[in-house]
């Protein structure tokens, strides 16, 4: 019994030092700042795009930004845009569109057999003249999530995913399927190709987040918005129904009390598209939980 007794109270003495050391040494680990590569690094690379995830896995970004569309014959494609930008397109014929001749090529109303024939990389885009120039298609998700998984594997990383739905009222059954089949295709094919549990749903269409709270709990949804948004966040918040994992507004609206409101609510703060080191930092030091930018090498300077 003696026994006994003495080692319940050296058990007991030894937790007890372990819990103090703990408080003492302040042992909780600290967050990692988010950092993204916004469509992969579309100031750098082919936006969306393979080759664009590779690099960006390369220059170590914490997090894979990327945008979904879907095709004629329901296949989930890694795409920004509904249609074939005129900016960054080039036609299997090797001719480049017209605005007007890419807003009618609409991904939805091709099968991806005919969409993978067009390439998205050789074109020099205007809008971001450091963009490498390279042979490149719009993937498949399922592709793409498993090109980006085989190079971080061999890279000993283990990446997270910001994929965001981009769907909307005045799109449904134009631009894509109805929000609701929408969602299911995307979550399928994030849950088949397993990073579920690495993955950020985001979007602006609150039907789509509300959609994935409700069927899919688990999920992380991250709440997008711009400028042209008028309501406080907590008028954004019950306007939703829920508080989502992440709020993630347009940069040039972050302020002191915002980041406060969130963090009060648990909710992490992704300001987009921050492009200058200057705004990253200040970004930063105003305690913002991470960044998406074209310029993921930019990253490296902080």
């Amino acid at each position: 019994m003696k026994k006994i007794l003495l080692v319940t109270a050296c058990s007991a003495f030894l937790l007890g030092c372990k819990t103090r050391e703990n408080i003492t040494n302040n042992t909780k680990p600290q967050p990692v700042f988010d950092t993204e590569a916004h469509r992969g690094g579309r100031g750098l690379m082919p936006e969306n795009t393979i080759p664009a995830m590779i690099d960006a896995i390369d220059r170590d970004v914490v997090t894979l930004e990327l945008d979904l569309q879907i095709s004629k014959d329901k296949k989930v494609i890694v795409s920004h845009d509904p249609y074939f930008n005129d900016k960054i397109t080039t036609t299997p014929e090797g001719k480049f569109l017209t605005t007007s001749e890419a807003k009618k090529r609409l991904l939805y109303t091709m099968t991806y057999d005919s969409i993978r024939k067009y390439d998205v990389g050789i074109k020099n885009n205007p809008d971001f003249p450091q963009k490498k120039s390279i042979a490149a298609s719009k993937p498949l998700l399922s592709d793409l999530i498993k090109a980006s998984e085989e190079h971080a594997h061999r890279k000993g990383k283990s990446m997270l995913y910001n994929i965001e739905i981009k769907s909307s009222q005045k799109g449904d059954n134009i631009n894509h399927p109805p929000v609701e089949e929408f969602v299911i295709l995307a979550i399928k094919a994030i849950t088949d190709n397993g990073i579920r549990n690495r993955t950020v749903v985001q979007s602006f269409d609150m039907r789509a987040l509300q959609i994935i709270h409700n069927k899919y709990p688990d999920i992380k949804t991250s709440l997008l918005v711009s400028k042209k948004d008028n309501e406080s966040v907590k008028q954004q918040f019950e306007t939703l129904g829920f508080i989502p994992h992440t709020y993630s507004p347009e940069y040039t609206m972050v302020t002191d009390e915002m980041i406060q409101y969130c963090h009060s609510l648990n909710v992490k703060i992704l300001p987009w598209t921050v492009n200058t080191i200057s705004e990253i930092k200040r970004l930063k030091d105003m305690n913002v939980d991470g960044i998406i930018s074209d310029y993921p090498n930019l990253f490296k300077e902080l």
